[in-house]
């Protein structure tokens, strides 16, 4: 039976679509949702501690994510350019996703700009990759981190402010555990977590593993075909570590739940154990999670709310199931939750 994108659609008033995080990042509502009796019931984040049983283990998304979006102008026509560094190669070439009035040509150069608009390094367009994106490659000897740090914007996403970063942005849009740069938008579970909390859930017994998935913006396209079957997710690089592998099986084994900070986390579980057990694990996932996808590794689910036609959606359903989520979806429209990266969260067990 094959399963159709239109079936994960839901209308959102705009003003559920969060604009700026709380001043406490665990002041955020969470809304238990309780796989066992189909109940759902209303907390905050900061509650977690009693939520949580002493032996669960937490799994978190260490990936950091890095000002990856560029503003300049084609340098031999001026026309207005817009740009975001999706990856970088061994050899110092970047995959660009490029956004311009008119055609841009191989070889021709764009000039960026940095936050007050002052002129400065020149980016070579290549050529054009499947997908849409370019090739490009500085024509400079400075590093890609020197560039990006001097010219580089925080990817915020369109329905926060059409995408225009504020100075508060650069550490409201990273975690506090943030530690491998790589990802062009924040893993925003764990935008909830603030330093304190997570000491003090340590403190009462529960292991905090970390996982490394560098998130591109393939996770966060809305689906395009009318069937989820037909649906490709671009890879994205991940890791899990025999160590953090370790921790967790210990804290299943003390009869603790495994509970993925985020669909990224879920996405490294998952893909680490498609050979029937988690194993550590390296290298590039492109899974995409949909029914009747059967998890392995994750007991239980912390995430925000996401996008009606989206692949998050997708899995939270396929993982909490799809009535159970589609009621709790409606209670937090009706309940007034904050929607999207900056907004309210969900813990699924």
């Amino acid at each position: 039976m094959m399963t159709r994108i239109d079936d994960y659609d839901f209308e959102l008033p705009g003003e559920l679509v969060a604009q700026h995080p709380l001043a406490c990042r665990s002041d955020a509502r969470l809304m238990l949702v309780n796989r066992q009796d189909q109940s759902i019931s209303h907390y905050h984040v900061r509650d977690l501690p009693e939520l949580l049983k002493t032996d669960d283990c937490l799994v978190i998304n260490n990936s950091r994510v890095i000002p990856a979006r560029l503003i300049g102008f084609r340098t031999r026509t001026r026309g207005r350019w817009q740009g975001l560094v999706l990856d970088v190669d061994g050899d110092g070439r970047w995959e660009v996703m490029s956004a311009t009035r008119g055609r841009i040509q191989p070889g021709e150069t764009v000039t960026l700009q940095d936050r007050n608009g002052k002129a400065g390094t020149e980016l070579k367009m290549l050529a054009q990759l499947d997908g849409g994106t370019w090739a490009a490659c500085p024509e400079t000897d400075v590093g890609q981190e020197e560039i990006l740090a001097h010219y580089g914007r925080v990817p915020i996403p369109p329905y926060i402010r059409s995408g225009e970063m504020l100075d508060s942005d650069v550490a409201d849009y990273q975690t506090v555990y943030a530690s491998r740069d790589g990802s062009v938008a924040a893993p925003t579970a764990g935008l909830h977590f603030t330093r304190e909390l997570l000491d003090l859930l340590r403190a009462r017994g529960n292991c905090i593993a970390e996982v490394t998935l560098h998130v591109g913006l393939g996770t966060f396209r809305p689906v395009a075909c009318e069937q989820l079957e037909d649906h490709s997710m671009h890879s994205e690089w991940g890791q899990l570590t025999q160590s953090d592998v370790s921790m967790i099986r210990q804290s299943r084994e003390a009869g603790g739940r495994v509970i993925a900070v985020g669909t990224t986390s879920t996405r490294i579980l998952e893909a680490a154990s498609l050979g029937g057990a988690l194993a550590s694990w390296e290298g590039k996932t492109d899974i995409f999670i949909f029914p009747p996808f059967e998890f392995v590794s994750t007991d239980g689910l912390l995430t925000n709310f996401h996008l009606p036609r989206s692949t998050l959606l997708v899995m939270v359903r396929t993982f909490g199931g799809d009535s159970l989520v589609r009621r709790a979806y409606s209670e937090a429209i009706e309940s007034g939750y904050r929607f999207y990266s900056y907004g309210d969260a969900m813990l699924i067990l």
